[in-house]
């Protein structure tokens, strides 16, 4: 009963250092793609403007939730975990205590590695839509929107914001 119990507070302490741990890993200074912050009511999808300024900012990588390297971090972890569980306890309880560890610290290191290096460069486009209102997209650099352009303001089917040149012809020099 005792080694059930002991197993039972190794799992439970693993399982709040994960969730500590995953707490922290957000990058600091970084944003997420789509809107920042915006002045506008309502829905913005659909609308257009021109683009008021743009400034430089990192951006998270696409990758949310679990990635690649959390899955093959955790797997590994669990092999390795288990095995020196087993061999130092001589006990199954002792392969799945060591498994569970194993599993959650290398899923913790496989998610740093992969995120390490997710973030990328992103610009921040603050449009002036045409009833006045001002709003903020994050989004990927991939130099189309230019300071001045008239835009559209399109939303993903995952709800990610985007500011895309309006391609046209419509100059609204105001």
């Amino acid at each position: 009963m005792r080694a059930v119990s002991t197993a039972f507070v190794s799992i439970l302490s693993a399982a709040l250092i994960a969730v500590g741990l995953t707490a922290c890993n957000e990058s600091s200074g970084t944003m997420q793609p789509g809107a920042v912050n915006t002045s506008a009511s309502g829905s913005y999808s659909g609308d257009s403007g021109r683009v008021v300024s743009i400034r430089e900012v990192p951006l998270r990588g696409s990758n949310s939730g679990a990635s690649n390297g959390t899955f093959i971090g955790g797997g590994l972890g669990a092999a390795g975990g288990a095995a020196i569980g087993a061999a130092t306890t001589h006990s199954v309880v002792g392969a799945v205590v060591g498994g569970l560890l194993g599993a959650v610290g290398g899923a913790i290191a496989g998610t740093a590695i992969d995120s390490s290096g997710s973030t990328k460069r992103g610009i921040e486009v603050t449009v002036q839509r045409d009833d006045g209102q001002k709003i903020a997209i994050a989004q990927y650099d991939d130099g189309d929107v230019q300071m001045g352009d008239r835009v559209n303001i399109i939303t993903d089917r995952n709800g990610v914001a985007r500011a895309v040149r309006d391609t046209n012809g419509y100059r609204h020099d105001s």
